[in-house]
């Protein structure tokens, strides 16, 4: 009888394993830390005080009673503190406090993704039942139904959305939403250590525009932010909202044992220093936990890495734990399906997961205990999120991060004080770059006109405007600037650096009952769903029989099912030329017996 072991027998079995042992090149044991609690605060209404009890909580973290006081005397905050340290606490309580104070009051949740919008839905919704108080929350994305977007603008008192939402879809249409900004409170903006670079920037002048539009309406919010660790979080925030920002990083959040192994694959080419796969290994070794019955994740650096390794995971384990145990993620990947994929992982029905950096983030996947990182995903702080995702309770857990031959990574393995005693990268951006900043003065003219003396945060825009001016986009009358264009100039403009528009996949392997399996953006559609590419999915090969660029289709059809009817055709044809070939011989027969 196969005995399954637990995560303490498979590390002694790695420390002792010739297989394993000699490419071990860093072991750090972190030790565990006890929960800092405080009472609840006595201003904390009864009802929101019951819910927290009556679901295992009878205190609150130092952060979280920290971030609720500063946030009821009217403070900016930004709490940073590592994974899965109860952080959406921080603005939920203050938020709910208000709610039920003042019926009329509203909240705005930003996400950068659709996916944690989501998650943290479910979980308000949750804590809002069990208060028993009527607290409208919705999410407003693209997916959201147009009956439901309309009570969302006129009775949601705390709106789930992300920035490129409320950039193309609210912020340009703000007299639907007159209500809603003369009474928003709260802006919270969460995952705060994602708005960096292009995106940050881009995110940073939608907040100028927010904030211009809630005075115009005569409200002036607070700002509410959340980030996991990284260098500069007050610098941050602070550039983000351009306004005073207080830290909160006193994290009171318990955290079990955790193993951070650096594992470096075998040389197999000395003269190259070319090491054995990276991928292999991995694969290996996360092998070693799934047939144990570790609930694990398994991150890969690219799209095809992932359907790669999962391909390979899939043929090992599959008669081990069954078909769908291992589950890969990615974007690209329908919004159902990984929704599916998230619950699986909650439930314990999912031991395992293959994903690119799309779980990098704060989305709520359970209890994991292994973490296996296939090569140096770039950064520290990208490093310690995906290694956050193991070991979220308070049990003992372990993450490997496998390197491969390229020279960062073996750097970093030679180095493991590089990566442990150095802090996170610093954060920045720069909302008054030319090219950005005059993309959304151009929104906030079409939003509000300018009067002379206006001002778009601590950007210099009285230059911009004549220039606009000059370019007949916008026009100057009794010292206004208006909007004159016809077009909508948000819908050109992206927050992003990939194109917004996708490619939808659709699998057209059983005639008459087609289905669309997945997206791409239009970008990468162009080399990786070209005419007879082999796209993966789920580990299942497709050939990709037609794109249609135009349409925006890409049409595929599984690889087994291809092969499958091929043969049927070869077996149709074949029987076709027997029966000309028996009907020759007849006819033949029958002119000899005539002559």
């Amino acid at each position: 009888m196969n005995l399954k072991k637990d995560i303490s027998a498979i590390l002694d079995h790695i420390k002792t394993d010739e297989r394993f042992r000699n490419n071990i090149a860093h072991w750090k044991v972190i030790p565990a830390r006890e929960a800092k609690t405080v009472s609840f605060p006595e201003q904390l209404d009864e009802r929101i005080r019951d819910a927290l009890i009556r679901r295992g909580i009878s205190s609150l973290y130092t952060h979280q009673e920290t971030s609720f006081r500063h946030v009821r005397d009217g403070k900016h905050i930004v709490a940073v503190t590592p994974t899965a340290s109860g952080k959406s606490m921080c603005y939920h309580l203050p938020i709910l406090q208000t709610l039920s104070e003042d019926r009329q009051a509203r909240a705005l949740y930003l996400f950068p993704t659709k996916a944690l919008a989501q998650d943290q839905k479910a979980e308000l919704h949750e804590l809002i039942t069990e208060m028993g108080l009527s607290i409208k929350s919705e999410t407003y994305d693209g997916d959201t139904p147009a009956n439901i977007r309309q009570m969302v603008r006129k009775a949601g008192n705390i709106v789930i959305t992300n920035p490129d939402m409320l950039h193309s879809a609210i912020l340009p249409h703000h007299t639907k939403w007159v209500s809603f900004f003369e009474h928003l409170k709260y802006i919270v903006i969460d995952e705060l250590h994602t708005y960096r670079g292009v995106f940050g920037s881009h995110v940073a002048n939608v907040i100028r525009r927010l904030k211009r539009i809630c005075a115009f309406y005569g409200s002036h919010p607070q700002f509410i932010c959340t980030s996991a660790t990284i260098a500069n979080p007050k610098q941050l925030a602070e550039a983000l909202t351009e306004e005073e920002v207080e830290l909160v990083n006193n994290n009171g959040a318990p955290s079990g044992i955790k193993h951070f192994l650096f594992y470096n694959p075998p040389v197999v080419n000395k003269q190259l220093n070319i090491r054995r796969s990276a991928t292999l290994e991995a694969r290996d070794i996360t092998e070693q936990f799934l047939t144990n019955g570790i609930q694990t994740i398994l991150f890969a650096r690219s799209r095809v890495r992932v359907e790669i390794l999962l391909t390979y995971l899939q043929e090992l384990i599959r008669r081990k734990l069954g078909p769908k145990t291992i589950q890969g993620y990615r974007g690209g990947y329908l919004p159902s399906q990984r929704r599916e994929i998230e619950r699986g992982l909650r439930n314990g029905d999912i031991m395992g997961v293959v994903s690119t950096n799309a779980l990098e983030l704060g989305v709520d996947i359970g209890q994991l205990q292994a973490c296996v990182i296939t090569g140096y995903p770039g950064s520290v702080a990208s490093t310690w999120q995906q290694a956050g995702r193991a070991g979220r309770r308070q049990g003992e857990s372990v993450v490997v991060m496998v390197g491969s031959s390229t020279p960062l990574d073996q750097y970093v393995i030679a180095n493991p004080e590089y990566f442990f005693d150095r802090s996170p990268e610093t954060a920045r951006i720069n909302p008054d770059n030319l090219i950005i900043l005059v993309d959304h003065l151009k929104c906030a003219a079409y939003e509000l006109p300018f009067r002379e003396g206006d001002t778009f945060g601590r950007a210099e825009i009285v230059e911009i405007l004549e220039f606009l001016t000059e370019e007949q986009v916008l026009h100057y009358s009794r010292g206004k600037w208006f909007w004159m264009n016809d077009s909508f100039p948000a819908h050109n403009i992206s927050l992003r650096s990939a194109s917004q528009e996708n490619v939808v996949i659709i699998d057209i392997s059983e005639r008459g009952n087609e289905r669309v399996i997945g997206e791409m953006d239009r970008f990468s559609s162009m080399t990786l769903l070209h005419d007879e590419a082999i796209y993966l999915h789920q580990g299942t090969q497709f050939q990709v029989e037609k794109l249609d660029y135009e349409e925006k289709k890409a049409y595929v059809r599984d690889i087994a099912c291809k092969v499958f009817f091929n043969k049927i055709n070869i077996i149709v044809n074949c029987h076709h030329w027997v029966v000309l070939i028996f009907a020759k011989l007849f006819l033949a027969k029958i002119n000899v017996s005539q002559t």
